[in-house]
């Protein structure tokens, strides 16, 4: 699983949400503190957007960025490196085990201080539902084992339940940290959310397959007579029928983003003109799929720095 990044997103996307792909990044090169060489000591990640940023208000900076890795330690033990898993899900028993504990004041394993010190801070500076931070915890174990046992999702209800673990939490977080609490709020949030998690992977069609990560819905699949082999390197008929698979699963993602979008406007200051880049990134990132002719079980597509004046001036007319 890519975590969905705490504020840029939202990838523990992979990648990212409210969400915005991601907050605090790692040093590139480096498993975040408390990742063990057996899940992948030297770890690039690549995010689609700066997460706590200068737009981040500075007194939320330290949440935000204990937020994001602790999702992403995490999820490079359900992701990284050769180990089983059954290995990966006693690590990730181990690690909701240490954030038991953190919440409760006791000590934690040593390679995991500085995951849980700082978060633990958050968690009782900012009155964090922790059942949140459980439920990122179970999408890791979710994704380990659907992996290990070949798991089909059978239609889009299925995948957005995984978001709502995956993903959700994350913005309801950020949301918490912003003051804001109504309902309508809520909702547009986890819209914003589920959106960048789809996002990301139908960016990362290719690399997901390549691990056995299958998150094309069946129900998609059949509609246009293809199945999740066809999208496997090697395969070259269907052509039109993979695009438009790809095709229906971003224009999904990009009305669940477009409902969730007016939530801009009911977070005030820097944090509201960070959530507007970060939902213009992840429209922007649907906007290069779309002009690789949805094809990115064969070609990812990124969004880098060059493309923010782009999203400042999209972000302006929201």
């Amino acid at each position: 699983m890519q975590t969905p990044h705490p504020t840029d997103t939202a990838h523990p996307s992979g990648n990212t949400g409210t969400a915005a792909p991601d907050t605090a990044k790692a040093p590139r090169g480096a498993a975040p503190p408390g990742a063990s060489a057996a899940f992948g000591a030297s770890v690039e990640h690549y995010e689609n957007f700066p997460v706590a940023s200068w737009l981040c208000p500075a007194p939320l900076r330290p949440a935000v960025a204990a937020l994001y890795r602790f999702a992403r330690t995490a999820d490079d033990i359900a992701d990284e490196g050769e180990a089983d898993a059954t290995t990966r899900l006693a690590e990730l028993a181990a690690y909701r085990a240490a954030l038991d504990e953190a919440l409760a004041g006791r000590p934690v394993p040593p390679r995991w201080q500085a995951v849980f010190a700082p978060l633990a801070a958050a968690v009782q500076r900012h009155a964090w539902p922790s059942d949140l931070l459980r439920d990122l915890i179970s999408a890791f174990e979710q994704d380990v084992r659907h992996t290990a046992s070949g798991h089909r999702y059978a239609d889009t209800a299925e995948l957005l339940a995984y978001c709502r673990l995956s993903a959700n939490p994350v913005g309801r977080l950020l949301l918490h940290l912003w003051g804001v609490a109504d309902a309508a709020a809520l909702e547009r949030s986890d819209r914003i959310c589920s959106a960048l998690q789809l996002i990301n992977f139908w960016q990362d069609l290719g690399v997901d397959l390549s691990r056995q990560r299958v998150y094309l819905p069946a129900d998609t699949l059949r509609r246009h007579g293809v199945a999740v082999e066809d999208f496997l390197p090697g395969a070259s008929a269907r052509e039109r029928e993979r695009q438009a698979v790809v095709a229906e699963l971003c224009a999904q993602a990009r009305g669940l983003m477009q409902m969730g979008a007016p939530l801009v406007h009911q977070v005030g200051g820097r944090a509201g003109w960070e959530l507007r880049l970060v939902v213009q990134g992840g429209l922007r990132v649907l906007d290069r799929i779309a002009a690789i002719q949805h094809r990115s079980w064969a070609q990812r597509v990124t969004v880098d720095k060059s493309e923010l004046p782009r999203l400042l001036w999209r972000a302006l007319w929201m």
